[in-house]
């Protein structure tokens, strides 16, 4: 492997500042994401996401849009290294470019000790040391290098077989500046879910820079953010509720929000609500203002805006969230900067 650290590996995209749409259920069935699907390729939404599923897994659900003639770029937001050896991890992402034709973001994450503990025996000891050296061989696969790792998580001695594909970026899943340094060393995407955007530019932006010394550039941030309209007969706080759901429970997400200022409180709905709201953890209103609030997380640093309609998917069906993600996707375009036009042309 390479013993200067590499630099990022950047995804081509027609207009980079236009969201991505994140499906942010288990499917029971890749036809319940096809509707997201055929949104990103009629609005020209950046990226359609997948996150872990335990139901139909996330690369077989992408392939199968694929081969229904959904070819788009895609993403996954996270899947969980307990779950395949770096090579299958590599071998999967390249496939999954392969088969789309399209650029990838194969983005990984730890899961919670517990199911650590369940796959492997035991929890990590070092997440970070996880996430560092996985990172580092599924990028080195991918680069088409042969790899020569022993390490307490994995072994690795080889390399995939020579390939032509779409470009494949390995992205980490980061709530913390901790591995926030650590996806600054190694990763090419950054991908947070429910970090507000003061969090995002005061405390993660910091720690990716600071990991990412020594390379050429950080790794883009892509950050997944709850979106519903304000539409007649809808409770912004249920919405909220739904969107957060369980996470609100997991301790890392807990100390996340805690760390951001978003006072959570399992014994106070109604103030959790609240304080997802006024933390632009759950971004409500109408189309337009949503877009705004969307371009303030651009200007605190993220790179990618992933739209996550979990609590109209949730609480109204696909439909619903399909129109809600159409609206706000236009009103994005609409205040997206033009370029000049030259007076001469």
């Amino acid at each position: 492997m390479n013993a200067t650290p590499p630099a990022p590996h950047p995804a081509p995209h027609p207009d980079p500042r236009t969201p991505a749409v994140l499906y942010p259920l288990q499917p029971d069935h890749p036809d319940l994401v096809a509707p997201f699907a055929s949104l990103v390729q009629r609005t020209g939404a950046r990226r359609l996401w997948l996150c872990q599923s335990f139901k139909a897994e996330p690369h077989q659900v992408l392939a199968h849009l694929a081969g229904m003639g959904h070819s788009t770029p895609v993403g996954t937001s996270v899947t969980l290294l307990p779950l395949r050896h770096p090579y299958e991890a590599a071998l999967q992402a390249r496939s999954l470019a392969l088969v789309t034709g399209q650029p990838v973001v194969a983005g990984f994450g730890i899961g919670n000790p517990g199911f650590v503990s369940g796959l492997t025996g035991s929890p990590y000891a070092s997440p970070r040391t996880a996430v560092r050296d996985y990172l580092t061989s599924v990028r080195a696969l991918l680069d088409g290098e042969t790899v020569a790792h022993e390490g307490p998580y994995h072994q690795m001695h080889g390399g995939l077989l020579p390939l032509d594909h779409a470009p494949v970026e390995v992205g980490a899943g980061v709530l913390r500046p901790g591995m926030a340094r650590t996806a600054g060393e190694v990763a090419d995407v950054a991908i947070t879910w429910m970090t507000p955007p003061s969090y995002v530019e005061g405390t993660l932006l910091p720690a990716l820079d600071a990991g990412a010394q020594g390379r050429p550039a950080r790794p883009r941030i892509a950050t997944a953010v709850h979106v519903a309209l304000a539409r007649p007969g809808r409770d912004p706080r249920r919405l909220a509720l739904a969107a957060a759901g369980t996470h609100l429970q997991v301790p890392h997400y807990a100390d996340m929000l805690r760390r951001a200022g978003v006072l959570v409180d399992p014994h106070d709905p109604t103030g959790t609500a609240d304080a997802l709201l006024a933390g632009q953890v759950v971004v409500t209103g109408t189309a337009r203002e949503i877009a705004e609030a969307l371009d303030g997380y651009r200007r605190a640093g993220v790179d990618e805006l992933m739209l996550n309609p979990s609590g109209v998917l949730l609480t109204e069906g696909v439909h619903a969230a399909v129109a809600d993600l159409e609206e706000i996707l236009a009103a994005c375009d609409s205040i997206l900067p033009r370029p000049r036009q030259d007076a001469a042309a």
